[in-house]
This record gives structure tokens, C-alpha cells and sequence, in this order.
């Protein structure tokens, strides 16, 4: 390993910037070489360490002495309240799967699992289907569109609103409040935390209405869970769908806009998968997907972990208190663990990338997310096979944020499916037939990792 200060090691990169926020994957090579394990001032001015290598970022996603509970962080009450999903103290939502440890995420964890179930999402894999249409309606016969705006972001929010049980009638409400959650800071002062305070709200009022006629959706199945004999309350209940609703929208936006931009700038790979998915062999698109997540996934860095005792990660010592962040980014990127892993490559088999995180606290929603990503971009693929990008990459703005990577837009242009029978061309007043009107809550005045 270098020495970052010896004189021959070139100038550290700077982190958090527009550059970086652009392609971050120079600075994370140059992290990995020299400063594997590197503590550096946040955006937010609270100085935490990067852990960057893939061995080492696996080991401290498994590590039990990195705690995701906040109370072990060792600032200030000020400090702790700026590492985690703004306003989420406030509106009483922090008893959820990213803030606790065993035994409380063991319970937890059990019980959601009784709820989100593998079958579950299997089932739900022909409503994906028919989103994924609906929206794709939307917009086939103009020839253009901004596939965040219009497609990657409204999927995954009316997915998980369907599979929770939140009725389409106030779905809108959850796609706008969504919206503004997404922009990281970039709306008006205090906004994510308000809309944090108005989803805790409506959540505790639906299950409060579902307690009284419980369905087949998930938020019943939570309600179930709770009733069997295992103590979930109705605030841990609340926390449960709003961090399912928070955790599995804004990664699954990620996947499909990073997948599908991806694609176009690697159109040998594009066109691979669009050969095997017209001869009907769908084993390209599933290790695809797996390296869409690898090679620029939905997640740049893990969330907080905060050190319980002194400990050491890749030879550097860690004191108590300290705040910890895993850069999948960067170790999903490690020549040590991944051959020519700035090369995307479709077909790539041995893959055991951490896209979705290791150990405990693995992603809950991984199936559904893969289930979206796999949909939208088969999907896409068939109906528009010349899909195109419609502006210059280095005219593309990424949303500013520290642990999300994503895309603000996505223009795409592409020749003209014929209007969808019974379908307004350009569909005027609205969302596609079934899908509420709404806007995804994107701002041009957003701050890179504010």
C-alpha cells in the first residue's frame, strides 16, 4: 500500500463536487490505491471513514461492531441528527431496518420477512408488467422522452404503493411527497423533512383504517405479523412501510435510469441483449442486470455505521464513535476482486457484487428492485429497439446526495411506436390509463451531496 503523503503519490482527487459527482470512479481508484481507508470531512461537516476496497468493505458490512443505530455515533445531538433520512427523528420513524441492530433487527427483520415475501413478489410480477406498459403508452408515439421523469422514477413508486396498499387515489400524494425526497436538498428549506412528517402521518392513518379491514397488500401483512404472537407496534409498523417505500423507490429509480444510460454508452453490450431477448433467451438479461448493478449501481455508499469499540478495517484504526461508510461504488469497482471491472460486460458470471449491501442487513427489497430493473429494461428494449440518447453525456446532471447515484434526466429519442388503441397520442391530463397524473418533483436548483 502507498503512502498518500509520500512525495510521488499523485494529489488526492477532490470528493464531492459536480466533477466528481459525474464520474466518481477515477478518485475512487485513486482512494482504493492509496487510501484505502480514508476519513474525510462530509458535505454536511461531519467527518467520517471511506472504506473503499472490495475485501475490506465486505468484511465491515458484516462487521457487528459497526452499529447502524445513530445513538453510537460520537458528535454532538447536532451532529447525530445529520446522518440519517432528514426529519425522520422528528415524524418518530427511526425503529426501521437501517437504524437498529440484533436483537431488535433480528425481530424486525423476521417479521417483515413474514410479509415481503419471495412469493409475494413473484406474484406481483404481471402488475410490474402492466406499469411498465401503462407508462411506456405514455410516451412510445412522441419519439422522445425523459425516461427518468416519465419512466424510471414513476414505476417504482407505484409499484411499492400497489404492494403496501396505499389506494391509487392517494397515490399521487405519495408520488409527490416521494419527489421531494429525491431531490436531496435541492427544494425548498426543510421540505424532505415535511414530507417525511405528512407520509408518517397518512401511513399511521392507513394502518389504522387496514386494522380494521385487513387485505392481501403488504402493510396488512406487516399488520398480521404484529398479531401472531411477536411485538411489532404500530410505530415500528409505520417506520417498516415508510423505509419500504423510501429504501425501494429511490435504488430501483437508480437502477433502471444508471442501467439503461449504461446501455446507450455500450451499445456492443445494448444490442447482445437485444439479440438474445428477440430469440427469447432471457439468461443474458439476468447476469445483466447483476452487472448494471456492479458496474454503476443504484447505491454509491452504504448507509452509516458507527463504530462500537476501536477497531481496524484494512490496517487502519477506527476509533469508537466513529462514523463509517462502506463505498460499494468503489469496491464494486476493485481490480483485486473484479477482472477489467471498468468493462462492462453482460455475460460476466463470476459476480458477487455488494449492489444491495452484505450480511445482516442485505437489501429486504432486492427481488422486487431486480424484478423492476429486469422489467423496465426487457420492456424498453422490445418496443423501442433504437432507443438513442438525446442529449450529450457531458451535459447529463447527476442528483447530488451521498449515498443515492442517479441521474436527474434521462433524454432519450427514439422512432415512434404507433399509439396504443384507445390511447390519446402524447396522453394529455395525465398518467397512462390506471396510473395517476403527477410529477416526479425535479428540480434544476439542485446541490451536488447537499
Amino acid at each position: 500500500m502507498h503512502d498518500s503523503n509520500d512525495t510521488n503519490t499523485p494529489p488526492a482527487p477532490s470528493l464531492f463536487t459536480w466533477e466528481f459527482a459525474s464520474d466518481p470512479y477515477p478518485a475512487y481508484a485513486w482512494l482504493r490505491e492509496h487510501a484505502p481507508v480514508h476519513r474525510t470531512a462530509l458535505p454536511s461537516g461531519v467527518e467520517a471513514w471511506l472504506v473503499t476496497r472490495y475485501a475490506d468493505a465486505r468484511q465491515a458490512l458484516a462487521d457487528q461492531r459497526l452499529s447502524k443505530n445513530p445513538v453510537h455515533h460520537s458528535e454532538s445531538a447536532h451532529g447525530k441528527g445529520k446522518v440519517g433520512i432528514p426529519g425522520e427523528r422528528s415524524a418518530n420513524l427511526m425503529t426501521h431496518l437501517l437504524n437498529i441492530d440484533p436483537p431488535d433487527h433480528t425481530r424486525l427483520r423476521r417479521l417483515v420477512s413474514k410479509a415481503f415475501t419471495p412469493r409475494r413478489v413473484a406474484e406481483f410480477t404481471p402488475r410490474v408488467q402492466e406499469l411498465t406498459n401503462q407508462l411506456i403508452d405514455g410516451f412510445a408515439a412522441r419519439g422522445e422522452a425523459d425516461l427518468i421523469h416519465e419512466f424510471a422514477f414513476p414505476l417504482p413508486i407505484y409499484a411499492i404503493c400497489d404492494m403496501l396498499g396505499v389506494p391509487p387515489e392517494d397515490q399521487d400524494d405519495f408520488r409527490d411527497w416521494a419527489g421531494m425526497m429525491i431531490r436531496h436538498g435541492g427544494g425548498p428549506r426543510g421540505g424532505v423533512a415535511r414530507s417525511v412528517k405528512k407520509m408518517r402521518t397518512y401511513l399511521a392513518e392507513l394502518i389504522h383504517r387496514k386494522r380494521e379491514d385487513l387485505g392481501e397488500d403488504l402493510i396488512s401483512g406487516l399488520i398480521r405479523a404484529s398479531d401472531h404472537g411477536e411485538h411489532l407496534t404500530e410505530n415500528e409498523a409505520a417506520a417498516m412501510a415508510f423505509i419500504l417505500l423510501f429504501a425501494g423507490f429511490e435504488t430501483t429509480v437508480n437502477l433502471i435510469g444508471n442501467g439503461i444510460y449504461a446501455l446507450l454508452r455500450h451499445p456492443a453490450q445494448r444490442e447482445r441483449l437485444q439479440r438474445a431477448l428477440a430469440e427469447g433467451d432471457e439468461s443474458l438479461l439476468a447476469t445483466g442486470i447483476e452487472e448494471l448493478l456492479r458496474y454503476d449501481g443504484p447505491v454509491e455508499l452504504a448507509t452509516w455505521r458507527f463504530a462500537t469499540r476501536d477497531l481496524t478495517i484494512g490496517g487502519q484504526r477506527i476509533a469508537e464513535g466513529d462514523p463509517v461508510l462502506v463505498v460499494l461504488a468503489a469496491a464494486d469497482r476493485d481490480p483485486e476482486r473484479f477482472a477489467e471491472p471498468d468493462t462492462l460486460d453482460l455475460s460476466r458470471s463470476d459476480n458477487q457484487h455488494l449492489g444491495y449491501g452484505h450480511g445482516i442487513h442485505y437489501c429486504l427489497g432486492a427481488p422486487l428492485a431486480r424484478l423492476e430493473g429486469r422489467t423496465a429494461l426487457a420492456t424498453l428494449l422490445r418496443r423501442l429497439p433504437d432507443l438513442r440518447l438525446n442529449a450529450e453525456p457531458e451535459d447529463l446532471r447527476w442528483r447530488g446526495g451521498l449515498i443515492m447515484r442517479g441521474l436527474r434526466t434521462l433524454p432519450v429519442a427514439f422512432t415512434p411506436e404507433g399509439t396504443p388503441e384507445g390511447t390519446p397520442e402524447g396522453n394529455p391530463g395525465g398518467g397512462p390509463g390506471g396510473i395517476p397524473a403527477g410529477n416526479p418533483g425535479t428540480t434544476t436548483q439542485e446541490q451536488p451531496y447537499a
